[in-house]
């Protein structure tokens, strides 16, 4: 009896761990330039608990920007769907986020990497940057970013004004500055760029 009871328990707490583990697919649609995602507690769960997207006033439905979707989509976290209704794949999803953004390939590269390595990645258009990145831990609004990024292909040229300029922007918003250079097969390697003085 003792052991039926205790297999019994077992089987309770195995399918309340199962039910943990396995998150929920959030659904969403693909506008020109954004995510909108569905009114859900799932979907808003999503920016509270890794600050994906921000909450708009429509029914409280999320806006996820192209990258973060596709992020999601690749993580199993959200199905994407056009605004005809039909579900979007990877290779349909990433055809049309080309369109919008050329650079959208490289952009991403870097976006997943931080992602993958527990940093929230936010947009810093205001900054003339591509990315700001907050430390592991640290949510948006709770402190300051701590680096901006600007992800670039490994064959890319640039200008030493250029080069310069990104320099003082990253200076001048007090934050440190990286530099993701993707390779052809999609890896990512940071190089950190700092005035010094002699």
């Amino acid at each position: 009896m003792a052991k039926k009871k205790a297999s019994e328990e077992a089987a309770v707490t195995e399918s309340s761990s199962e039910k943990k583990k396995k998150k929920t697919i959030v659904t969403g649609v693909l506008t020109e330039v954004r995510v909108l995602t569905e009114s859900s507690d799932e979907a808003r769960e999503l920016y509270n608990q890794s600050r994906f997207g921000m909450i708009t006033d429509i029914n409280g439905r999320v806006e996820l920007s192209l990258l973060e979707g596709l992020y999601l989509m690749e993580r199993g976290r959200l199905v994407i769907k056009s605004e005809a209704g039909r579900t979007l794949n990877f290779d349909g999803y990433l055809r049309k986020a080309k369109k919008e953004e050329p650079n959208f390939w490289i952009r991403y590269c870097v976006f997943r990497d931080m992602r993958n390595r527990g940093y929230i990645v936010k947009t810093a258009l205001k900054f003339g940057a591509d990315f700001r990145v907050y430390d592991r831990g640290v949510k948006p609004g709770e402190d300051h970013a701590r680096w901006i990024i600007y992800p670039v292909h490994e064959a890319s040229v640039f200008t030493w004004h250029e080069f310069s300029a990104k320099n003082r922007v990253a200076h001048s918003t007090k934050k440190r500055l990286l530099m993701g250079i993707v390779d052809a097969e999609g890896d990512v390697t940071y190089y950190e760029i700092r005035w010094m003085r002699p």
